[in-house]
Order: structure tokens, then C-alpha cells, then sequence
């Protein structure tokens, strides 16, 4: 089969990696660089600078770009997508994503297909030189449920996640997507970044921290344009996380002044055990 890639950062170049065994991968990036690139590290057979011979030559597509992105690709592209076309598109928010797309002048009568999608995987490093097929060796996938997706789209988008090693493939609502990446993703992002930027002191802490602070901080290293997006785009289920993790703080921080050790231990004995479920859950997944 033939398979095309819209923006070969990456998730796209771990989903040309992951599938060029066994289809013919091409792709399309602004970057000659990273075209040039792909090309001769053998991750894709075919490069393309032109957008309208690519999606003339392509009929399944994965659609690589940041959601503000891939809003301007249809806006910019959708007359000269050719009949049947099937998109496969992979970011990391879907609601305000879809009902923008919706909106776009008849859209609503596109002849071709949009499978929304997400490799629920990722790295802090960027860019096609980071991308890695481990990347979703046994890892989870989401299918957004739409009534407009053709069957055998969805089934073929299933089969290809499965090639690329995806273990779990969950289909679920743009809706619970959303709520459950809000905490999942990009709460855990924010906390990163807040436990980082709540150190002034001019003291070198490599010499004073352990696997904690090590772990907790990995993801600060962010791509701030594509999470920029994302948070923004994802506002009011993220909003919402945030208030919770705030009560959940200010909990620790009333019982720590009162001194009331008897609630430290409730609040710690909770977490401990939903973190005991998560990993039980993880373990019989396994």
C-alpha cells in the first residue's frame, strides 16, 4: 500500500519507520532538510515539495501537524484533494479541533475522509533524527468515534496502528479523548513546568537532587510551540484538572500548617492506593 506523511517530525517519522517494511512511504515537509534526510537514512521511499502532487499521488495520508496547523492545511488544500482520500490525523486534541473543521465552509460535503486519531507516545526530543519505532512498541492508540468515518476507514486505520506495534487501540469520544489527556498529558506537563519554575535560588542542583526530582522534571523539556497548542486548544477540560490538582495541593498544604498528621496520612493513603490500581491495571494489561 501506498502511504503518505504530512510533516515529518517525530510522530512522523516513527510512523514511516514503523510502516516502510511493508508499504511504500513518501512524504511531505516544508523542510528540504528533513526530506533530504528521511530520504537517506532510507526512513521514506518517496519525497515531495509539492502539496498537490503529493495528495494527487496519495490516497491514505497521515496528517503530522500541530491542530492550528492542519486547520490552515484544509483551508489552504481541500479543493484540490482528490475523491476517497483517507486521512489519518494525530495530534493531540480532538474536540476544538473537530468542531473547527466543521465549520469550514462545506466541509460538511467533503469527499474524502477524516479519521481522527492519536499515538498516545511521544518523546521531549523533537524532529525526525529523534524518531524512534520503540516509540510505540506496546503502546496506546486512540480512534476518535465519528459517525461521518467510513467502516473500512476505521478498520484500516485499526490495522495499521497494530502494525506500527500499538498494543492498546481504544475507540472513545472526541469528548472523554480530551477530559482524559487533560490529566493523563498535559496537567503532568504543567506540573513539570511549574515544579521547575518555583526555583529562584542560585544554587546548582545537580549536587542536591535524586530520581525524584530527575523524574518529575524529564518532561519540562518541552516543544513549546506544539504544547502551546495543545493547552490552549484544550482549555476547558485542562482548566478543570488544574482547579482539581489545585485542591488537591492546598489539602497537603492545610494539613502540613496544622500540623495534622492524621490527614497526611488519609491523603497520602489515597494516592497510594490508586497508584497501586494503575499499576495492577498496567501489570494485567501486560
Amino acid at each position: 500500500m501506498k502511504l503518505g506523511i504530512i510533516g515529518l517530525g517525530l510522530i512522523g517519522g516513527t510512523i514511516a519507520k514503523s510502516l516502510n517494511s511493508k508499504h511504500i512511504v513518501s512524504a511531505y515537509d516544508i523542510s528540504k532538510d528533513t526530506l533530504t534526510y528521511a530520504l537517506e537514512n532510507k526512513i521514506i521511499h518517496q519525497a515531495y515539495d509539492n502539496i498537490s502532487n503529493f495528495l494527487k499521488d496519495n490516497d491514505v495520508i497521515y496528517l503530522c501537524l500541530y491542530p492550528e496547523m492542519i486547520i490552515d492545511f484544509f483551508k489552504s488544500n481541500k479543493s484540490i484533494i482528490k475523491n476517497d482520500t483517507l486521512f489519518i490525523e494525530i495530534s493531540g486534541i480532538k474536540t476544538n479541533l473537530i468542531e473547527k473543521l466543521e465549520k469550514l465552509e462545506k466541509l460538511e460535503i467533503k469527499n474524502f475522509d477524516i479519521v481522527f486519531t492519536h499515538p498516545i507516545a511521544g518523546r521531549e526530543l523533537v524532529g525526525v533524527k529523534n524518531s524512534d519505532k520503540n516509540i510505540f512498541f506496546n503502546g496506546n492508540y486512540a480512534i476518535i468515534e465519528n459517525k461521518k468515518n467510513k467502516q473500512n476507514n476505521i478498520d484500516l486505520t485499526y490495522k495499521l496502528a497494530k502494525e506500527m506495534g500499538f498494543k492498546n487501540i481504544s475507540i472513545i469520544s472526541a469528548q472523554l479523548h480530551d477530559e482524559l489527556l487533560a490529566y493523563t498529558s498535559q496537567l503532568t506537563h504543567i506540573i513539570s513546568l511549574s515544579l521547575v519554575n518555583s526555583y529562584k535560588e542560585n544554587v546548582n542542583l545537580s549536587h542536591f537532587t535524586g530520581d525524584s526530582y530527575r523524574d518529575l522534571t524529564r518532561i519540562a523539556n518541552i516543544n513549546i510551540d506544539l504544547w502551546m497548542d495543545l493547552f490552549v486548544n484544550n482549555k476547558d477540560f485542562l482548566l478543570s484538572k488544574i482547579t482539581d490538582f489545585q485542591n488537591h495541593i492546598e489539602q497537603f498544604k492545610s494539613a502540613i500548617s496544622c500540623n495534622d498528621k492524621v490527614k497526611l496520612a488519609e491523603l497520602m493513603n489515597q494516592a497510594k492506593n490508586l497508584h497501586n490500581k494503575f499499576l495492577e491495571e498496567s501489570r494485567n494489561e501486560s
